[in-house]
């Protein structure tokens, strides 16, 4: 394969390129190095005669190729492009070119670019400049030559694949007596070299507290600080003095928000994680209080505005029983009387006696009423005497003269009661068919005065007569 050099304006992409009709691709990664040194990896592209001017087709390096032009765009020429030149016309050998310089390639490992930029860095070279000259950010060329603060054995191990990469990036946190330490747990085949995450907390003592958690300026901590380069983080060597900044840091929020006016501020258990569902979301005016969370990693969260279940519950609850404790007063009142018994016995009375003086001017009315009573009485009521007695005695006295006296009844009501029954004209015996009887025993009563228990009614009226305010009217004569 000859090596030729083309300019960039006689090239053009290949239809057997392997990167044919796609977009523009990403040079961002080449470029840099591109402008700073130029293309040092040949193209590889196949001679065309087109219109009596010598041509090139680009089989492989169309990246390199677009990162040059960009790099022209800007002002940076560094003069024709080298290639690599495949016998024209054979398509199936300028495919595999193409596959083959994209696939058959190994990256370097980070052993191998720390021990270039160690070189580079003794030849005078910065960080910046070998970002710039590569492609990489600064940050991944610290990290890079951060593999400098390893022990050569580790390196060694590192580079035949005895130790994983993330071990080595947590040795790159350890002094070189914890670097010796580990190499003689790896190296006794009866002890246990922690890994992975178990050798960060080996190394850092079981208490990885990261610098990101603190509340506290990290410039008044006066402990030493872990860096790690490689997690872009830092971690706390001294962990006592990292936890009493902290505390303070705690009390010191937890003040400030009692100033805002919050009602309560919880500091929970260290290490007990808030559960949500635990609690239900409350605002700061409705009795909302702050919840302090602190993790065992040093993390602390203020959880702000949340009741536990239990104290959300407690105002329907106390709303539902207020509303309770009014309904039973409301109904108390409504069942209590509107008048005591003493006043209600008071307006008995007088309501009695005005109904026995209304009736001493209807007789006959007092007369049927005792005898619906005594003839067709009914369970449902009762007729017994009634009592006239109050208790007291203003109430009787004022009772008293509302009752009718003997001398201002009628000179019918005077007679005796059983006289009513005595036939006005006599009759034969046992005649009594006529109207000797006043009413309502007139003929149309005839079938109850044949009752045989008719001999003994006059004694039951009269029991039952005295229990009606017509008997009482009557009564009073004599």
């Amino acid at each position: 394969m000859k090596l030729a050099h083309y300019d960039s304006d006689k090239l053009y992409l290949s239809k057997t390129n392997m990167r044919h009709s796609r977009k523009r691709p990403d040079v961002s990664d080449i470029l840099p190095s591109v402008k700073a040194r130029g293309i040092l990896v040949p193209l590889i592209v196949r001679p065309v005669v087109d219109g009596g001017q010598d041509m090139a087709e680009i089989v492989a390096g169309y990246r390199r190729w677009t990162a040059d032009a960009l790099a022209r765009s800007e002002g940076i020429d560094h003069g024709p492009l080298p290639c690599a030149l495949l016998e024209p016309g054979d398509d199936a050998a300028a495919i595999e070119a193409s596959l083959l310089e994209n696939i058959a390639r190994l990256d370097p490992d980070e052993v191998a670019q720390w021990e270039t930029f160690v070189r580079l860095i003794k030849e005078g070279r910065t960080m910046e400049e070998i970002g710039q000259t590569f492609g990489l950010t600064d940050l991944y060329v610290r990290r890079i030559l951060a593999l400098a603060n390893l022990h050569p054995h580790i390196r060694a191990l590192y580079r035949a694949g005895a130790i994983d990469a993330r071990s080595v990036r947590h040795l790159t946190l350890a002094s070189k007596a914890q670097q010796k330490d580990w190499l003689a747990l790896h190296n006794d085949a009866e002890s246990y070299a922690p890994t992975g995450s178990h050798l960060r907390a080996w190394l850092l003592g079981g208490a990885e507290i990261s610098t990101r958690v603190a509340l506290f300026p990290l410039d008044a901590y006066k402990g030493r600080i872990v860096t790690d380069l490689f997690g872009e983080n830092g971690y706390f060597a001294d962990t006592d003095q990292f936890w009493a900044m902290q505390n303070e840091a705690i009390a010191a929020r937890m003040d400030a928000y009692r100033s805002d006016g919050w009602c309560e501020v919880a500091l929970l258990e260290p290490g007990a994680y808030f559960h949500s569902y635990e609690y239900e979301k409350t605002a700061k005016n409705k009795g909302g209080k702050i919840f302090v969370s602190v993790r065992h990693s040093g993390e602390v969260e203020f959880h702000e505005g949340w009741l536990s279940g239990r104290d959300a519950r407690k105002p329907a609850a106390q709303a539902a029983n207020a509303a309770a404790s009014s309904d039973e007063v409301m109904s108390a009142r409504a069942g209590r009387p509107e008048t005591t018994s003493t006043l209600q016995r008071y307006v008995d009375l007088h309501r009695h006696a005005a109904v026995r003086a209304g009736l001493l001017d209807f007789p006959a009315v007092a007369l049927r009423l005792m005898l619906a009573h005594a003839i067709a009485g009914s369970p449902l009521w009762s007729v017994r005497v009634a009592d006239q007695r109050s208790g007291r005695p203003e109430t009787d006295e004022s009772v008293e003269p509302a009752t009718p006296k003997p001398s201002s009844m009628p000179a019918d009501a005077k007679r005796s009661p059983c006289s009513i029954f005595r036939p006005r004209t006599r009759r034969s015996r046992g005649d009594m068919a006529g109207t000797g009887l006043s009413p309502p025993f007139s003929p149309g009563w005839r079938p109850l005065a044949m009752m045989p228990c008719f001999p003994f009614w006059p004694s039951s009226w009269a029991r039952h007569w005295r229990s009606t305010a017509a008997w009482s009217t009557c009564s009073a004569s004599g």
